[in-house]
């Protein structure tokens, strides 16, 4: 016969084996964690007063039972079973709740809070559910560059590390791309770590890219679920260089200016449109048939004006996409005839011409000495104030830099001229003798008495100006005197004499040379005077024809006239009579 404790263990035994007692009202219990954080599970029963023990447990998937926590009721003692996985990992409180830390994937369970009396056993199961956020995703194996109109793989968008597996978008410029037959083509997997258990998610995008797509951005996102429910993460932008074919090229000219003249150099620039633009063109010069294999750019080196011309340039591989620009070259010829150092001699003619031959419109410019004449020079008989340095200058507005000029130096020689003038001071004491000289080089004055041959050394001479100058003496004779005045230059030697009279014997002076300034003013009272008497003429012609119809008017008033003039005369004569009788 058994004992009644014996009988009890047995029950008990049975009951924790095989019983699934469930408090009335208590369902289905689940537990979200985050991987790695730490999971808690109340008991959800109520402690019976007569409570033994209590025990968690969990179950395989073939529904055996692993036990993991014992506590007493009495002993308040804790037991933990020797379960590999949760080892150092489980926590049982004294209301019975179970924590376990650093939850795994492998923590996903059905656990069962198990309270043992007497004659009872209570039972409360809890689902474990554990989540793991994946890692930010991220595009990699990224094309270097996309070309239009062809298929091709843009990369993969990769996000690691998740529980449960989730599900990865593509996007371009915010919009969702959907998978578009020879267009859009997303190729989707996920793979598994056996030890973590985590997932790891992997979708690549091949795209067939447009001219429309540079500079757009693509990303991709990652849908998980969490503890809190469906969540979101996108990755970093990804722009693409897009290459397109070139379809369209232009030529320029460098550097950029507004007129390119002879002696400068040039550089012709071809440019496509294309991505990447095109290396090499050729270029075609003008009258050259045949094109010129070069890179972006071709050089002319110190241009002439038989450059003028259009110029193209094309692709190497599609000579019909062509791109022309018309160049012309300025140009600028001076010819100045004569020029350089040229002597003429005084009265002589000498043409002077300045041939401009330009790409267009020049302007002229005379100079003379560094100051503007109004008009080009001419001369048809020279004059010593001729002579001097003439610059022909001409330019073109509309082209910097592009100027030319020739010069002209002229020398007006001439052999020496004299004349000789005197004049009596007015105090009668002395006389001053005046030797005018013409002529160039500048001839020397030499002063001598005839006769004695005595040189007069104490004189004084006027400026040298346009070819003439003066010297004179001042003396006083005592006796008659002949003076001589010499002139040379390289040209020739010149004489001329004057007999002055003593001091004592009065004599006719003569005028003093008119120099080139006092002419020009003789000649301006000249045509004053001469503009005075034709206006007074003209005056006296207005006069008599007004006279004169005034005398045609006034015939038949003429007798009365003469008679009045009669007894005047009359009275005339008879006051003289009279005079004379008182005389």
């Amino acid at each position: 016969m058994e004992s009644k404790g014996a009988s009890s263990c047995r029950l008990l035994f049975c009951l924790l084996i095989s019983a699934t007692v469930l408090r009335p009202g208590l369902g289905w219990y689940t537990v979200n964690s985050a991987y790695g954080d730490t999971i808690i599970m109340p008991c959800r029963l109520d402690v019976p007063q007569n409570l033994m023990f209590g025990k968690w447990k969990y179950e395989k998937p073939d529904g055996s039972p692993v036990f993991i926590a014992f506590r007493s009721s009495t002993k308040k003692s804790v037991q933990y079973d020797d379960v590999p996985e949760y080892k150092d990992r489980l926590s049982l409180s004294e209301n019975y709740t179970l924590s376990i830390s650093n939850a795994r994937i492998s923590d996903e369970k059905r656990f069962v809070c198990m309270l043992v009396t007497e004659d009872n056993v209570f039972e409360a199961p809890t689902i474990v559910k554990v989540f793991k956020q994946p890692s930010k995703p991220e595009i990699v194996s990224k094309a270097l560059f996309l070309e239009t109109e062809q298929l091709k793989k843009l990369g993969d968008c990769i996000s690691e590390d998740s529980y449960p597996d989730g599900n990865i978008t593509w996007y371009r410029n915010g919009k969702v791309l959907h998978p578009l037959e020879g267009a859009v083509v997303i190729i989707f997997k996920k793979e598994m770590d056996p030890v973590t258990q985590l997932y790891t998610m992997t979708s690549t995008l091949e795209y067939k890219t447009t001219k429309a797509d540079i500079q757009m951005p693509f990303t991709c996102s990652v849908t998980y679920y969490g503890p809190s429910g469906q969540k979101t993460v996108h990755s970093e932008q990804a722009v693409f260089d897009i290459y397109y074919p070139t379809e369209q090229v232009t030529i320029q000219v460098l550097p950029p200016k507004t007129a390119i003249k002879e002696g400068d150099n040039i550089t012709l620039k071809c440019l496509g449109n294309g991505n990447p633009p095109p290396e090499e063109f050729l270029f075609y010069l003008p009258g050259q048939p045949e094109g010129i294999r070069s890179s972006n750019t071709y050089t002319l080196t110190d241009v002439r004006r038989n450059a003028t011309g259009d110029y193209k340039c094309s692709l190497i591989d599609k000579k019909s996409m062509i791109a022309s620009t018309a160049i012309t070259v300025h140009y600028l010829d001076l010819s100045l005839n004569p020029s350089g150092e040229v002597t003429r001699q005084i009265g002589d003619a000498l043409p002077v011409s300045c041939t401009i031959s330009a790409s267009r419109n020049a302007t002229v410019v005379w100079m003379k000495d560094n100051i503007r004449l109004r008009s080009s020079p001419s001369f048809s008989s020279l004059h010593y104030q001729d002579a001097g340095n003439y610059v022909c200058e001409t330019a073109l507005q509309e082209v910097e830099g592009l100027k030319k000029r020739e010069s002209l130096t002229l020398i007006v020689e001439g052999k020496p001229q004299i004349k000789m003038t005197k004049k009596t001071d007015p105090s009668g004491l002395s006389k001053t003798i005046i030797c005018h000289v013409e002529g160039f080089p500048k001839p020397a004055i030499q002063w001598t008495i005839t006769g004695s041959g005595s040189v007069i050394n104490q004189t004084e001479e006027s400026p040298y100006i346009n070819g003439r100058y003066y010297s004179k003496i001042i003396i006083s004779p005592e006796e008659n005197v002949t003076l001589t005045c010499t002139a040379e230059n390289q040209l020739e030697r010149t004489v001329n004499s004057l007999n002055v009279s003593a001091i004592s014997i009065p004599e006719h002076d003569e005028a003093d040379e008119i120099s080139d300034e006092n002419r020009e003013k003789v000649n301006d009272q000249a045509k004053l005077i001469v503009g005075i008497v034709v206006g007074l003429l003209l005056a006296a012609l207005v006069a008599g024809v007004v006279y004169w119809l005034y005398m045609k008017k006034s015939k038949t008033a003429s007798k009365h006239v003469n008679k009045d003039l009669g007894n005047m005369e009359e009275n005339k004569k008879l006051e003289e009579n009279n005079h004379k009788t008182e005389a």
